[in-house]
């Protein structure tokens, strides 16, 4: 399905919906008549005479609109048309008319792959119907959606593709895939052999009861006249069954959302490359598969890290954090003005916030107020949690450098994200942010503008947070 805006007098569509605030809509000819079918003004009414959905909202925000751009398209994905015009009752703004078109095409997305027989889907273009041109600059507004939306349904793809699939050497076909589809993206992957020679010791460790290897996959967009240069790392845990910390045979469903991280930096770094930012991007990508067998890193053992660090493991499903102290040591490396991590890390981070808000750390106030406040606009629902000395405590090992599990069950999304700070170096500290994504990535319920399964959390936030660099540059 596609989007457009359409200007003047004259739209052919074959069906129309019509957008209000319920307080004027219930003052209009049309409410009257609706009335006497029972439409009380609250929610969605089709009228099938004049092939009209009337919907009715309290207020005309961005976020009403978004959403209910994804339940328009929804709406009429089983019915017989296949272009449907909107109009917004009222006053129309380049943000709303931006939250209708990328709602509709996120909206539009499920995972059908694993179906044989697949449902229909007759609607091929939603068109905003702008009858007054109001809007300005439409094209650029179109193309930005479509981009976006794309990247966030191809991230939502990946994460639902299935274990048996999706192994880290699949990761690494894909992302070079993406290197061999922009034509602006570089692409390295580096192997179990290159990863020894980088001392990822942490990193092989958890992967080492795979049968499927490791791969470090680094994602490099480089503009001419970039200013900047932010470094993304995303968690890539193809599948976590826990190690031989073996999660409960409940957890271990959705795990395969636990490389939404990674999927996401892929993401992003696609869209930045196709909206031609002028920011150099890199995504690193920690793809592994946490198992067990007569080799699995165990609960005791000493981890020697990239950075030199000793890690003592006490719970071996406390792996994501391994894999990342590796790929931020990487990562720093690259020297970046912005290194930023997204991880489905903890739990604890969806009992604190629940299911649909990330949670983002670090020590720099003023960086992680900027990226919740771009969050937030996105559409994306994000939340500060703050670090402290007592945490912190909570970590510390008394026969290596560092704890990887917390001596406590409180504040775990918390102490996840001090370990990991562990690993950034003095000079990157106030430039490094982490994202716990735990919460939104995988959800087992349609919600919001989201479909049951993974949602691409982290990309429209990441995206918007890029622009806005790029902007400031």
């Amino acid at each position: 399905m596609k989007v457009s805006i359409a200007q003047g007098q004259n739209i052919k569509i074959d069906a129309n919906v019509c957008i209000a605030k319920k307080s004027d809509f219930t003052k209009s000819a049309s409410f009257k008549k609706l009335k006497a079918f029972g439409f009380e003004g609250e929610g969605k009414f089709f009228s099938q005479e004049e092939k009209t959905l009337y919907v009715c909202l309290e207020t005309l925000d961005s976020e009403s609109i978004r959403e209910i751009g994804a339940q328009i398209v929804r709406y009429f994905k089983a019915l017989p048309y296949k272009s449907v015009g909107v109009n917004l009752e009222g006053k129309w703004n380049e943000k709303n008319a931006y939250a209708l078109l990328i709602g509709a095409l996120l909206g539009a997305y499920e995972c059908i792959v694993y179906k044989s027989k697949k449902p229909p889907f007759v609607l091929k273009e939603l068109i905003l119907c702008d009858e007054k041109a109001i809007l300005k600059d439409t094209q650029n507004m179109v193309n930005k959606a479509t981009i976006i939306a794309e990247n966030v349904n191809f991230v939502r793809e990946i994460i639902n593709t299935i274990p048996q699939v999706a192994t880290p050497k699949y990761l690494a076909k894909i992302a070079k895939q993406v290197s061999k589809d922009s034509g602006q993206i570089e692409c390295v992957v580096l192997d179990e052999n290159d990863l020894e020679k980088e001392k990822m010791n942490a990193f092989l460790a958890v992967n080492r009861a795979s049968n499927n290897p490791p791969r470090l996959i680094h994602l490099a967009y480089k503009p001419k006249g970039a200013k900047k240069r932010i470094v993304l790392v995303g968690k890539g845990l193809t599948y976590d069954c826990g190690g031989l910390s073996l999660k409960p045979a409940d957890y271990m469903v959705t795990m395969k959302a636990d490389k939404s991280g990674g999927c996401a930096v892929m993401g992003i770094i696609q869209a930045i490359a196709a909206l031609g930012v002028k920011i150099e991007v890199h995504s690193i990508i920690g793809a592994a598969e946490n198992m067990i067998g007569g080799n699995a890193y165990k609960p005791d053992d000493v981890l020697v890290s990239r950075e030199g660090k000793t890690i003592e493991v006490r719970n071996t499903d406390a792996e994501g954090r391994l894999v990342l102290a590796d790929c931020l040591s990487y990562a720093q490396d690259l020297n970046p003005d912005v290194l930023i991590d997204f991880a489905t890390l903890t739990g604890a981070c969806v009992v604190a916030l629940g299911e649909y808000t990330s949670g983002i750390m670090g020590h720099n106030t003023a960086l992680k107020n900027r990226f919740e406040s771009i969050a937030l606009e996105s559409g994306e629902l994000m939340a500060t949690l703050p670090f402290n000395r007592h945490i912190k405590k909570l970590i510390e090992s008394k026969i290596a450098d560092v704890c990887n599990i917390s001596s406590s069950r409180y504040g775990g999304a918390i102490s996840a994200g001090l370990f990991l700070s562990e690993f950034i170096r003095k000079e990157y500290q106030d430039k490094w942010l982490h994202i716990d994504i735990a919460g939104p990535a995988y959800v087992e319920k349609e919600w919001d503008i989201n479909p049951f399964g993974a949602s691409g959390a982290g990309v429209r936030a990441g995206v918007e947070f890029i622009l806005d660099l790029a902007s400031k540059a």
